[in-house]
């Protein structure tokens, strides 16, 4: 059964924070809070965890719309190609916020992604997120918590998640009740906005 422990986004503890980094360096999978819904990530940088969170989704890695989160918008250039100053303001007015952009993917992205056009970049408005990717010193590998109910799309509480997931992953952070709405996607991959799926983010930072 994965490991359970409460972490308050107002002040993350760095003993706590510390214990979920060194999970993700041994290859582990964690549930974490976000400024929307709960995700499931893991380093990108490990490949038997990316297969791991792969075949829990029921996908082939290399084929697979995963996101990264990011800490902040200072290693874009590893994982995008080069960005517009139009395109670059709409990220640092968005962010950290409730959004995904998917950027044109650069010739550096890890192994399994390198096939890819695209990447879809997250940095998500929540401290316990943020701190995790910001000590481990690169992204993880998010997605979303979803719920078999045919009302409630994402399950919403760390208790229920631990019970639903307990035994696939091999820890789940107590960040509070998360959000049922996803982030706001938004394709910036050809500079022009477009809007592919409505969510949290409003639509108009543009």
């Amino acid at each position: 059964m994965a490991e359970f422990i409460r972490i308050y986004e107002e002040n993350p503890n760095p003993r706590e924070i510390d214990r979920v980094v060194a999970i993700l360096k041994r290859g582990g999978l964690v549930i974490y809070p976000t400024d929307t819904v709960y995700g499931l990530g893991c380093d990108i940088t490990n490949i038997k965890a990316l297969e791991r969170i792969a075949r829990i989704k029921g996908v082939k890695l290399e084929k697979s719309n995963f996101s990264f989160v990011c800490h902040d918008l200072s290693n874009l250039s590893d994982y995008a190609k080069q960005i517009s100053t139009s395109v670059f303001k709409i990220l640092k007015r968005a962010l950290p916020g409730p959004y995904t952009f998917i950027l044109a993917g650069s010739r550096s992205l890890p192994n399994p992604f390198k096939k890819k056009k695209t990447v879809g970049i997250r940095v998500p408005d929540n401290n316990i997120a943020l701190e995790i990717v910001r000590q481990l010193g690169n992204p993880i590998i998010s997605t979303s918590i979803r719920d078999e109910d045919e009302v409630i799309e994402y399950t919403t509480d760390p208790e229920l998640i631990l019970e639903k997931w307990g035994n696939l992953v091999d820890l789940v952070i107590d960040g509070g009740y998360g959000g049922n709405e996803p982030s706001t996607v938004i394709d910036l991959s050809d500079d022009e906005p477009v809007v592919l799926r409505a969510g949290k983010g409003s639509a108009e930072i543009f």
